[in-house]
């Protein structure tokens, strides 16, 4: 489907107030240091109300209720100055307002990770041209029905998904007239307080693991809460408890993942184990556990190695259940020297996942993501939008909250027999 977008405007929002003195710097941790920089993406499809009220008083109503937000989440209208600080100068998030030449249904029933592209500011040149070292661009795109999206791109280099949510419950509170709720609760910048940058080429040889990106196709498929349930009977209780809604369908995509994988390059690689790596939050690990508002990228990834006799989903939601558990009893540990000593061992040792086929999962579920309500109602559809890495999967959850939406990036080669071999089981 070809869809003409047109931009219409650009503009700076900066804070209501300006940011202190003593709070011009802001320190990065080595976890926010260690990420690549890229933008954590996401996007809201809200339908047309009945009132047809006019894209105007949604620009408004955004971008002031931005300004008031950034007061308190001051980092995000600065500038990344290297990758172990922010210039907190208060240049602004940068706001975009965007017109789409379609209607909001033609998304949803087709709902394509090329088209989202449309709606989001980091996917323009001209727009990143304007704000070098961004940590925040919003747009605000409005459709021909009177619907509108709302994409909210992040710096990955000091926000996490959960820092995303705690940047939603501040924005959305002071858009619907409720901004005292974010000061009796203001967020919580960890920074360097708990780990402090360092000199990477210490101990990272190379800046990431992850496969270059060549030619991949990201797609969308839909697990209804029946399916799940089913995935749940087949694994059976693991210890006491049967598992989790993403356990169960991250271990399904994976097994047949690494089956397309095996059929596409044959026999000779067919041996080969794979690893799955689990973004696993720290806040609720760390004793004592970190307020749920706490700010950064306060998260690790759990490695669960797959070898070819393990590609049944039991043993497969077992190994995954088993990692956790095991890195659950060191999370504890992820600050001052201890921390960097158990960052920089498993840097140093990756080299083990290097002939690996390497995936990567991240889960949104259980976030609240279709209460963000800006003041004009809940949106209709959220999307987490095309992931630019090979093998990856990020699970949302669907509307009703009982199913999971998963945006699978795989090889284009290998996506076909990916969706054959999913539809087979």
């Amino acid at each position: 489907m070809q869809m003409k977008v047109d931009m219409i405007a650009k503009e700076r929002i900066k804070p209501s107030s300006p940011t202190p003195y003593n709070l011009k710097n802001f320190k990065l941790s080595l976890l926010d240091q260690i990420q690549p920089p890229i933008y954590g993406l996401i996007i809201f499809f809200y339908s047309a109300d009945d009132t047809k009220t006019n894209c105007a008083y949604y620009s408004k109503r955004l971008k002031n209720s931005l300004s008031q937000t950034l007061t308190s989440f001051y980092p995000m209208a600065g500038r990344l100055n290297n990758d172990t600080s922010v210039d907190c100068n208060d240049e602004g998030a940068l706001f975009v307002e965007a017109n789409i030449a379609c209607n909001l249904s033609d998304i949803l029933t087709q709902p394509e990770a090329e088209l989202l592209n449309h709606f989001l500011p980091t996917n323009d040149p001209k727009t990143l041209d304007l704000a070098p070292g961004c940590i925040a661009l919003i747009q605000l795109t409005s459709f021909q029905c009177g619907g509108i999206a709302i994409s909210v791109c992040l710096s990955h280099k000091l926000f996490d998904v959960s820092s995303l949510l705690t940047i939603l419950h501040g924005w959305t509170s002071t858009a619907r007239g409720s901004g005292e709720a974010v000061l009796r609760v203001p967020p919580v910048f960890v920074g360097d307080s708990l780990l402090k940058t360092r000199e990477l080429s210490s101990f990272m040889s190379r800046p990431n693991l992850m496969p270059p990106p060549g030619k991949l196709r990201t797609k969308r498929f839909v697990f209804e809460a029946s399916k799940i349930a089913n995935l749940k009977v087949e694994v059976g209780l693991i210890g006491k408890l049967y598992p989790s809604r993403v356990e169960v369908v991250s271990a399904l995509i994976l097994k047949t993942a690494m089956a397309a994988s095996r059929s596409m390059t044959g026999s000779s690689s067919s041996s080969r184990p794979s690893v799955l790596f689990q973004a696993v939050d720290l806040r609720r690990r760390m004793k004592p556990p970190l307020p749920d508002n706490s700010i950064g990228n306060l998260f690790w990834v759990v490695p669960v190695v797959i070898n070819e006799s393990e590609m049944d989903l039991r043993t497969m939601v077992w190994k995954m259940k088993e990692a956790v558990d095991d890195f659950s009893k060191i999370a504890t540990k992820f600050k001052g020297e201890e921390g960097f000593s158990i960052i920089s061992e498993f840097f140093k040792g990756r080299e083990v996942f290097k002939e690996m086929e390497r995936y990567s999962c991240t889960s949104w579920c259980k976030f609240p993501l279709y209460e963000t309500d800006f003041g004009f109602g809940k949106p209709v559809w959220v999307s987490s939008t095309s992931i630019a890495f090979k093998n990856t999967i990020v699970l949302v959850d669907t509307k009703q909250g009982d199913g999971i939406e998963a945006w699978v990036t795989l090889e284009e080669e290998n996506m076909s027999l990916f969706e054959e071999k999913l539809f087979l089981i």
